[in-house]
């Protein structure tokens, strides 16, 4: 057995073994140092407290640059096939609060006319709503069953209504219950002060948790704070990279014009251009190409 695995297995501040009895705790932060209690960890803070800085932004790191399988929206639930970052081509379900693609919500429409069916949700079959009214029932009952989507949503109205603190706790709630989307509108909250006092901090913070669950408007966003704000040249155009990617058309613009800077090289440029065409070329299906004709979505 190696020196480092016999000290890992060891308390860092006493020094005693992990045995049966004895059952040592990882530091949360660094997720290395190791602890047999809360008295050892904070005794051994003093020496500890550089490494262990250094050591979990390495590990924040890791997590934020490391390229999302998806992109925050999913894919459409019925098709399976990923859904564009364009919101004209999707529309949510107030029912089930699924968001669906426009090809399998006008196949569902045809499918209905076709056979003289009642109009129903094309996921959960749900009868459609026929009034606003009716549609404000099923969003009050998500909520009610504590549907973070449905708590974003409502956080997204109380915001367009200019009612900012309301927006913040709905958006809160929703981030609570684990929606990736609402970090975004938090971030904006907190850059813009509405709703809570302006923190810059809380603001990269919930930019980077987007970030992180695939939400491309935050992590071109924090492409932008790196590049302007810190001149953080390298980590910006690692955001543009990650974004261009997921198909998000801002951050080939950012890399088209830091490579005319000198900033982004001829390579790292094509292979983004490459990557965001692939992205967006996976979001099209024959059958979304008819929705957009029937709809005059072009």
């Amino acid at each position: 057995m190696s020196e480092e695995s016999e000290t890992d297995r060891c308390c860092y501040s006493c020094g005693i073994a992990e045995g049966d009895d004895i059952k040592l705790r990882t530091c949360t932060a660094c997720k290395s140092a190791r602890y047999c209690s809360v008295k050892c960890q904070k005794e051994h803070w003093p020496q500890h407290k550089r490494q262990c800085k250094k050591r979990a932004a390495e590990l924040r790191d890791e997590l934020l640059f490391k390229q999302p399988e998806s992109t925050h929206l999913g894919d459409c639930p019925i098709c399976m096939i990923p859904l564009s970052l364009d919101l004209d081509y999707s529309s949510m379900q107030t029912c089930c609060s699924k968001t669906v693609c426009d090809g399998c919500a006008h196949a569902n429409v045809m499918r209905e006319i076709q056979g003289m069916l009642e109009s129903k949700c094309p996921f959960c079959r749900t009868p459609s709503p026929n009034s606003e009214a009716d549609a404000r029932v099923n969003e009050t009952k998500r909520m009610e069953a504590n549907d973070p989507v449905a708590m974003r949503q409502e956080g997204s109205r109380y915001y367009t209504r200019g009612e900012y603190r309301s927006a913040f706790e709905y958006f809160t709630k929703a981030v609570e219950l684990g929606d990736v989307e609402a970090h975004y509108p938090l971030s904006v909250l907190y850059h813009d002060g509405q709703g809570v006092a302006r923190n810059e901090k809380k603001e990269i913070f919930h930019l980077e948790e987007a970030a992180i669950g695939g939400h491309p408007s935050a992590r071109y966003n924090l492409g932008v704070i790196e590049g302007r704000r810190y001149g953080r040249f390298e980590r910006a155009q690692k955001h543009y990279v990650i974004a261009a990617n997921q198909g998000h058309d801002g951050s080939v613009r950012s890399l088209l014009e830091n490579h005319k800077r000198g900033f982004v090289k001829k390579e790292v440029l094509d292979a983004a251009l490459r990557a965001h065409q692939a992205a967006v070329d996976a979001t099209k299906s024959p059958q979304r190409e008819e929705a957009k004709k029937e709809y005059n979505l072009n």
